[in-house]
């Protein structure tokens, strides 16, 4: 730990329903909330994909059924796009319709990668980056002012070099949409993003400071939270240290749905089960918040192997053969 005293208390936890489904539906989150519930987790991050698909006050009366808060996320697929004029002002008004919806359930914010649509990349010089930020700016504006109007903030996403050209980086964030901080609009920092593209994922947290708005885990690979080469003990110190209180949630996606697995590159299933997937980490995040409250230090279950920080090669043997028995 980072020897500070300032140690947040654990964080509500999370999940997106991508890891199970897409696209979500009024007939299957009951369904969701349910199996969410009973992992562990005390929110759910609902993707607003295409208006209609699911009812916003259908699902605040679910989640209120089950005492679950709700995070809102957008998804910018073909056609939402801030930088070409073509699909400007109907990515405007999705936008508009994702803070209505977050109003709906009681969410803060609308989380996602809003700039062009992801996966569209391409090579610019300075000159080309500078008006394509300037285009951002001001396709961004009307939204913002929209939501800040509701109290809701925009908490735009960097995306890994593979699925944007626009902003990968924190830095890049931050200096992009520095006219637009704080007036309705913020970031989302997910881990898995980060991983790939930031020098020190750490360093990167605490460059965002208090405009970290939305925070996003995954096991490096996209799987379970836990078992990875993520230095999660630095990234809790970071969160910990911009005083960051709001939930973590897992976002990773089924590689059983053929739209979402190529979108989001998923060739492989990254656990058992997506079940697996969801417990472990919830199991993770959970045990590791209570050690580091309580001072304990590191010494948590790994999810990957099924045992601790500090538990002998034998021990760890006997718990994996005892997990895959059950």
């Amino acid at each position: 730990m980072n020897g500070s005293e300032d140690v947040i208390g654990p964080r509500e936890i999370g999940i997106n329903t991508w890891v199970w489904t897409s696209p979500l539906t009024t007939e299957n989150l009951g369904d969701l909330a349910d199996r969410a519930r009973r992992f562990g987790f005390g929110l759910l991050e609902l993707p607003v994909e295409n208006p209609g698909e699911w009812d916003p006050n259908s699902a605040a009366e679910v989640l209120a059924g089950y005492e679950m808060g709700a995070r809102i996320v957008g998804a910018m697929g073909p056609g939402r796009d801030l930088i070409d004029p073509l699909y400007r002002a109907d990515t405007q008004d999705y936008l508009r319709h994702c803070v209505d919806v977050a109003l709906a359930v009681g969410s803060p914010t609308v989380a996602g990668p809003f700039t062009a649509a992801t996966g569209r990349v391409w090579r610019m010089d300075a000159g080309e980056r500078s008006q394509v930020v300037e285009m951002l700016r001001e396709a961004l504006r009307p939204v913002a002012d929209y939501a800040a109007e509701r109290s809701v903030t925009l908490a735009v996403e960097p995306l890994n070099r593979y699925e944007t050209s626009i902003i990968n980086t924190v830095g890049q964030a931050l200096d992009a949409l520095e006219p637009l901080l704080d007036r309705g609009v913020g970031l989302a920092l997910d881990s898995y993003h980060l991983n790939i593209e930031e020098r020190s994922p750490a360093a990167a947290i605490r460059a965002s400071g208090d405009h970290c708005r939305v925070v996003q885990v995954c096991g490096n690979d996209r799987g379970p939270v836990g078992g990875d080469h993520t230095d999660w003990d630095s990234f809790f110190d970071a969160l910990d240290d911009i005083a960051y209180a709001g939930p973590l949630t897992l976002e990773s996606f089924t590689a059983d749905n053929d739209t979402i697995a190529v979108a989001a590159s998923i060739w492989r299933p990254l656990a058992k089960t997506q079940d697996e997937l969801a417990r472990s980490s919830a199991e993770f995040l959970t045990e590791l918040q209570l050690s580091r409250a309580s001072g304990t230090g590191t010494a948590v279950r790994n999810s990957a192997d099924g045992g601790s920080a500090d538990t002998a090669p034998a021990d760890r043997a006997a718990n994996i053969s005892a997990r895959e028995q059950q």
